[in-house]
């Protein structure tokens, strides 16, 4: 078939590749590679990279993670704390993406409006998590001071207790991804026929009726597209607990991502590090697999 393509098509497909082979070379090397290297460790005593002094112990890092009291507490207390925080981060996919889109889209696209919603994407998120301490510190934080001198707080939020990483935190990322996710519903809402928009105008639809009959029905793909990245990257969330204190003092931000670094790499105990990260793994994988599957469906079928 490549044969047969004229030269155009053909050079077409090869800028295509080019441009692609970056970020194919960059996701095999960080995350497909790694897996395969962690596989074999969850079968063995191993305490770090170096040690040599180790031998497989088949399945019993996995039985442990669910039998050992201290273990299976200590994962299931950081396996709750992100799940709630997924939960909120998702709401704010929506409060932040969805409503950016409906008003960029209702107003008319401006370049210059998409860049500076999308800016805060290009922040880290050890800087992310910087801001948020500064903007809730107890004694000096602007956010706090603001909300004590309105009258609408009695105390100051503790940004390292658990309300904190529950609410503050997701809004807080909820902010730096809008521009991301704010290019996903855009692309929905551009895809839907104007003619069925202007069929329900012309019937005497309100907005309200159009958003849920009309536009929310047909961005059904986008919807499941926002879901799995906002899945995946609510368990990949790391930087901002470094910075609130969840390496050594902050329980609150003791997310599965941290307990997992912890045993891999601060209590050198590498193999269950692993063996906690494969567990983690292999569901949000099962559960994304799904979801997409479903997007392609749905997306044939609109």
């Amino acid at each position: 078939m490549f044969n047969k393509m004229t030269k155009r098509q053909k050079r077409k497909i090869l800028w295509s590749y080019l441009f692609l082979t970056p970020q194919l070379v960059l996701y095999l090397t960080l995350t497909i590679l790694p897996l395969f290297i962690a596989l074999p460790i969850i079968f063995s005593d191993r305490l770090t990279f170096t040690d040599r002094d180790w031998q497989y112990v088949g399945m019993n890092n996995i039985y442990e993670v669910f039998n050992d009291d201290t273990l299976r507490q200590t994962y299931t207390a950081a396996l709750g704390r992100t799940l709630r925080f997924t939960g909120m981060n998702y709401i704010m996919v929506y409060v932040f993406g969805l409503s950016l889109a409906l008003l960029m889209y209702e107003i008319g696209f401006r370049g210059s409006a998409f860049t500076v919603i999308y800016l805060p994407y290009m922040l880290s998120g050890l800087a992310l998590g910087f801001m948020a301490i500064m903007l809730f510190s107890e004694s000096s934080g602007t956010i706090n001071l603001v909300l004590l001198k309105l009258g609408w707080l009695k105390d100051p939020i503790n940004i390292k207790e658990e309300s904190g990483t529950t609410v503050i935190l997701p809004i807080i990322v909820g902010w730096r991804w809008a521009g991301f996710y704010l290019a996903i519903f855009l692309a929905g809402l551009l895809s839907i026929p104007m003619e069925t928009i202007e069929a329900a105008v012309v019937d005497g639809a309100s907005y309200i009726q159009r958003l849920f009959r009309v536009y929310f029905p047909q961005m059904i793909p986008s919807f499941i597209i926002a879901t799995i990245f906002a899945l995946l990257n609510s368990f990949n969330v790391f930087d901002e607990l470094v910075a609130m204190g969840g390496l050594y003092q902050n329980k609150a931000a003791e997310f599965i991502s941290i307990v997992i670094f912890n045993f891999g790499f601060g209590s050198n105990r590498l193999a269950m590090g692993m063996t906690m990260a494969v567990i983690t793994f292999i569901p949000l994988v099962l559960v994304a697999y799904g979801l997409q599957q479903l997007q392609r469906r749905l997306q044939y079928d609109i």
